[in-house]
């Protein structure tokens, strides 16, 4: 108790900088549930395609050698390459593994079974990716992007810690901002394009009941096919920034990060954009605080200890509207 005390500040805006990791990649999981009614538990792999997109492409570019205010171009460009990565990932992974079974009428557990048939296939393309390079005779050629596959890849760009700017005990970083900052503007632009544009209302619509969407002419295949994407682009951002708090990916980096996500949706109150949201946001600042009372080997436990609390007294999550409702 002590030590959350003492460094209270410090504790709670790197929880929220986690939990704004978080909140980015629940958007996935309550967009598609909130259409769909499906949990797509493959959108983790989302998210761990798009942070490796960004370091290769950071390492293409010649990222590591980047001082100054080049710095911010060469961020710009990973934001870009994790989000429209992560968006062809989710794009392709709704064509092969979902619309299939949807125009069969499967029942949802076998949607449940292919999703994570799924997740494992592109975690372990991406763990097996030097395999095919080994026999076309590329390995050697290509080692920095394909060797040591089962490995860490580290995070190209060097972006040194500078304190800007005090609160309480602790002091904001550049790091803290470029997060927290990053992560809000996209949860605004998010939130506000499936308010007010066509294609947000087109997404509640199908959300709220699917036949009278149809009979008002929205075509469901394409809301599917955009809520796919806009989720795989938050996971993409997700990835970025998490690289630049973490300074690492690997092939399995999903995993973990994919079932805080999912917690941090039911949390909120999965297929409400802002309950995902804030849900990502007490989820984090829970796993920070638990660290520091009971250890950082517990911190999971406190996490998942906060969920089942919660659900016990809001079964419907913190907030619990769903997503075709107006303050989605």
């Amino acid at each position: 108790m002590d030590l959350l005390l003492n460094h209270f500040w410090e504790l709670t805006i790197t929880g929220l900088a986690f939990g704004a990791i978080y909140a980015l990649i629940a958007l996935g999981y309550t967009l598609v549930y909130g259409v769909l009614r499906l949990i797509n538990f493959a959108h983790s792999e989302v998210f761990m395609w798009g942070s490796f997109a960004a370091v290769w492409v950071l390492l293409a570019i010649g990222g590591g050698k980047a001082t100054g205010a080049g710095l911010v171009g060469y961020l710009i460009v990973g934001f870009l390459a994790a989000m429209l990565v992560s968006a062809l990932v989710a794009l392709a992974l709704e064509f092969v593994a979902y619309r299939p079974l949807r125009k069969r009428n499967s029942p949802p557990l076998i949607a449940l079974i292919s999703a994570i048939g799924a997740s494992y296939t592109l975690s372990e393309a991406m763990g097996l990716r030097d395999k095919p390079f080994k026999a076309m005779g590329l390995d050697v050629k290509l080692g920095d992007y394909v060797g040591r596959p089962r490995e860490a890849s580290p995070f190209p760009l060097q972006i040194n810690t500078v304190r800007l700017f005090r609160i309480g005990d602790y002091q904001v970083s550049n790091k803290d901002l470029i997060v927290l900052g990053s992560a809000i503007v996209m949860m605004v632009v998010l939130d506000q394009f499936v308010k007010r544009s066509r294609l947000g209302r087109g997404i509640r619509a199908v959300a709220q009941d699917p036949e009278a969407a149809a009979l008002m002419g929205v075509n469901r295949d394409r809301v599917i096919r955009l809520t796919f994407v806009l989720g795989g682009a938050m996971a993409g951002a997700a990835a970025m920034m998490y690289l630049i708090k973490v300074g690492q990916t690997r092939y399995n980096a999903g995993f973990l990060l994919g079932v805080k996500a999912f917690t941090a949706a039911v949390l909120g109150g999965i297929g409400n954009l802002r309950g995902a949201l804030l849900g990502g946001f007490v989820l984090g600042v829970a796993e920070s605080y638990g660290s520091a009372i009971f250890g950082s080997n517990w911190k999971d436990v406190v996490s998942f200890t906060l969920l089942v609390v919660i659900l016990l007294f809001r079964p419907t999550g913190l907030l619990g509207e769903s997503l075709g409702k107006a303050r989605a």
